[in-house]
């Protein structure tokens, strides 16, 4: 697997607003993956969730993690990213969920009354197939 800094044809991928799957570790070791909203940072990753959701449970628990950027316009182009949370913290304001919300909708995100939570990966390696190859 390929070391960081990304090449600049993977990063121009990952800039953009790409469908993604994020995968956590429940507590029995059983991977579980849903559908996320991501946002490329230099070589870091900023996710968000709403503050109920069990995903944020398991990455407290464990904060190793993976997400699986697909190419918007060709799902056979993808590239995986595979590292752990290093940092964890209420959304004050929603300031990153709103910064999610535009790159992905071009607007603020619309749902102001729950607490949302971010969490920072730090990627230890990718692999990416098709038009982004290792």
């Amino acid at each position: 697997m390929p070391d960081l800094p990304f090449p600049d044809h993977v990063r121009e991928l990952l800039a953009r607003p790409n469908p993604a799957v994020v995968a956590t570790l429940r507590s029995d070791g059983a991977p579980v993956s849903v559908a996320t909203w991501y946002l490329l940072d230099g070589d870091r990753v900023l996710l968000n969730m709403d503050h109920s959701r069990v995903r944020l449970a398991h990455l407290r628990r464990d904060p190793r993690l993976s997400l699986t950027v697909l190419d918007e316009a060709g799902w056979y182009t993808h590239v995986s990213l595979v590292g752990r949370v290093t940092e964890l913290y209420d959304d004050e304001g929603l300031a990153d969920i709103d910064r999610l919300s535009t790159h992905y909708r071009g607007q603020p995100y619309p749902n102001r009354d729950s607490p949302r939570v971010s969490a920072w990966m730090s990627v230890d390696r990718w692999h990416g197939w098709g038009a982004v190859t290792d």
